[in-house]
């Protein structure tokens, strides 16, 4: 309902809007006129130097803030627009935002760069070739291609380069937002593709690009919105530049994260000689990494399936299988799913339990969702999901096998298969913030993971569950917990790590629960002993 409603109001405010809108028949003018306007015509190279702030996309506590932010200071862009060049440096750090249940982040030096086709990042002084998304396989270079190409200078040099360039002049209907046009200025609205990416782009009514727009794929929102937004312009030596990058990624009708990062703009030279950087060659015959699924047997008919920098966890009943946690993107889900066939043929994958909403951990569930899999995740995952990754719209982008073969039950007659863990007593399953799968011999609980600040009156505790709705699961039988992103084994010969308010937390609920563990497999690094766990955590009275 939410997402119709926000469908209806765009479409209506559609109307309102192009009411009045006429096409621009002499496209190329007008892009001509902006960048005189901006100082572009002569602009080869470009640096400029700001602070701010940035955020991991994907990774809320709950689903009522934004993406958590983190503090950027130094940072300084260069960019050779002939050359399609672009390098960017700064330091990220945890500075005064809250940490929302995670370790601060220390000082972390970045370095990112485009060459034409190639993308990699520098650690120190050794090149690391960036291949692909980390979630979705699409190559990185064409996201740091997008990001040059929505450059206020870049956008006009861009379209004036394509061949199927269109725009509209347009009123702005409604109040001002973010600094834009105000009610009732014209703005022209320029659209062309690259490749398979579509990029907008508005210009106002002062000559100043104000906007960019493309999208990308991604698995949680389909075709991701992002979004730069320009203004506070000012003049540096010619050349217009503004002084606030305000950038989205995501859509704001449907969750309130969406913004992704804000610079402001403290210097701005032009035409400097670039030193372009030889692309690597490490970078240049870099290939992407198949997906692998590697099997671990924990006991009788039951798996870890690693391989990767996430894992899953089989589990055979009787007539069915579950899985625990469907991580990444489609393309993991379809190797695991595979590996499960093989392990225990004949048996439909029923269960797939979801331990929290995050994008690394969720990417992979409508592979699932598609051929009929339970879904078990939180209560308050059940419409976000259902409103964005569930949706079944279109992904021109990225299609994946539910957009392809659009499931029958995805109408209203047939709900979706969702269930879901309660954060209260009395929640599905018949127990306490618990959910049971079982075949009448073998048991996979789950369980809601609580935040025990309020509970131990240790404000130490707050947020340690890494987020809202997370879930943690439980083999009594064979004493098995599997736990995502609260508490990985060290390496074999490393020292045992200060314990972390996840860890802790962890701890406490497993001590709530009255749960007898002996072994923790993490959906993230290796399968440890209870033991090892409790030489970290617990206090010595009790281990």
């Amino acid at each position: 309902m939410q997402r119709a409603i926000a469908v209806i109001t765009a479409f209506l405010s559609l109307l309102a809007g192009t009411a009045s809108a006429q096409n621009v028949k002499d496209v190329r003018s007008v892009l001509e006129a902006s960048l005189q306007a901006m100082g572009g015509a002569k602009l080869k190279t470009i640096r400029y130097s700001a602070n701010g702030w940035s955020s991991r996309i994907g990774q809320t506590y709950g689903l009522a803030e934004d993406w958590p932010h983190y503090e950027v200071a130094g940072y300084t862009r260069v960019i050779d627009y002939d050359a399609k060049w672009s390098r960017e440096d700064y330091t990220r750090r945890q500075g005064k935002y809250p940490l929302l249940g995670r370790p601060p982040m220390l000082d972390e030096n970045i370095t990112s760069i485009l060459s034409g086709n190639y993308a990699w990042d520098m650690h120190g002084d050794q090149p690391v070739p960036m291949t692909s998304l980390y979630l979705d396989g699409v190559p990185y270079a064409d996201l740091r291609q997008l990001e040059l190409v929505i450059t206020p200078h870049g956008f006009l040099k861009a379209a004036l380069a394509a061949k199927d360039a269109t725009a509209i002049t347009q009123p702005i209907v409604g109040s001002s937002d973010a600094g834009l046009s105000q009610n009732g200025r014209k703005v022209t609205i320029v659209s062309f593709t690259i490749g398979k990416y579509r990029v907008n782009g508005t210009i106002n009514d002062q000559n100043l690009v104000e906007l960019t727009d493309t999208w990308f794929p991604n698995p949680i929102y389909g075709d991701m919105d992002y979004e730069m937004r320009y203004t506070k312009y000012k003049n540096f030596d010619g050349v217009e530049f503004p002084t606030l990058l305000h950038v989205h990624q995501g859509d704001p009708r449907l969750n309130p994260a969406h913004n992704y990062y804000e610079y402001n703009v403290t210097d701005v030279k032009t035409n400097l000689p670039v030193t372009i950087m030889p692309v690597p060659d490490v970078v240049r015959t870099a290939t992407v990494p198949p997906v692998k699924v590697e099997s671990q047997k924990l006991g009788d008919g039951l798996w870890r399936l690693g391989g990767g920098t996430h894992h899953s966890v089989l589990v055979e009943f009787k007539d069915f299988a579950a899985v625990v946690e469907a991580p990444q993107n489609e393309s993991r889900s379809l190797a695991v799913i595979e590996e499960a066939n093989r392990l225990v043929p004949n048996k439909l994958i029923r269960y797939v339990v979801n331990t929290h909403h995050h994008f690394d951990h969720a990417g992979g569930l409508r592979t699932y969702l598609s051929q009929g899999t339970i879904v078990i995740t939180h209560e308050s995952n059940k419409q976000y999901y259902l409103d964005i990754m569930f949706y079944p719209a279109p992904r021109e982008l990225q299609p994946d096998r539910m957009a392809l073969f659009n499931p029958m039950y995805m109408i209203s007659r047939r709900p979706a298969p969702i269930e879901t863990v309660s954060s209260q007593l009395g929640g599905p399953g018949g127990g306490a913030d618990r959910y049971a799968i079982t075949d009448g011999e073998r048991i996979l609980e789950i369980f809601h993971v609580q935040d025990m600040a309020y509970e131990l009156e240790d404000p130490s505790y707050a947020q340690g569950n890494h987020s809202a709705d997370m879930l943690m699961a439980y083999l009594p039988k064979e004493k098995i917990l599997i736990n995502a992103d609260l508490y990985s084994p060290p390496a074999p010969g490393a020292p045992p790590p200060a314990p972390t308010a996840g860890m802790r937390t962890l701890y406490q609920n497993m001590r709530k629960q009255k749960l007898d563990v002996a072994q923790h497999v993490p959906i993230h690094g290796r399968v440890g002993t209870n033991d090892e766990f409790l030489k970290i955590v617990a206090p010595t009275d009790v281990r």
